[in-house]
């Protein structure tokens, strides 16, 4: 199997890429991330219609209280933090009752819509909104002059 880094694949693209550098940036963070960040909380990443997907993170025995979903830029942070004295009295620990924190990583046209909790599922909405401008328009062809002055 060839070992192909970001760099490779990078510059083999780059001539017919534009604007795509940060992108290679946060994929090259992600991809060596990856084995560093427990599997915990499970999770499933739906997608619903070509613009519309879901997160749904397994998080049972947590309360509305003890979760905290935020966007901050491009980055999804959901944080899970339960009460020490929630395990108190328990004869056997089954259910995981460890914190937690879930990073992913959206693109700049996605919107959160909203997150649900229900039967020990974290549900999040997303949605992909492209602007007026950056959706597919026809360019006028002009003159030189006019496109230079």
């Amino acid at each position: 199997m060839v070992n192909t880094t970001f760099d490779t694949i990078w510059r083999d693209i780059s001539p017919f890429a534009v604007g795509f550098d940060r992108t290679f940036g946060t994929l090259e963070l992600l991809a060596n991330a990856r084995g560093k960040e427990a599997n915990y909380p499970p999770y499933n990443i739906r997608k619903v219609t070509d613009d519309q997907y879901t997160i749904e993170l397994a998080v049972a025995g947590f309360d509305e209280k003890d979760i905290d979903v935020e966007l901050s830029g491009e980055n999804l942070i959901i944080k899970g933090v339960r009460a020490k004295e929630a395990s108190n009295g328990l004869l056997h620990q089954g259910l995981a009752n460890r914190d937690f924190t879930k990073k992913f990583v959206l693109s700049d046209d996605m919107v959160i819509k909203g997150a649900a909790l229900s039967n020990g599922m974290l549900y999040i909405g997303i949605e992909r909104i492209i602007p007026e401008d950056k959706k597919p328009r026809k360019i006028k062809l002009t003159s030189k002059n006019k496109l230079l002055g």
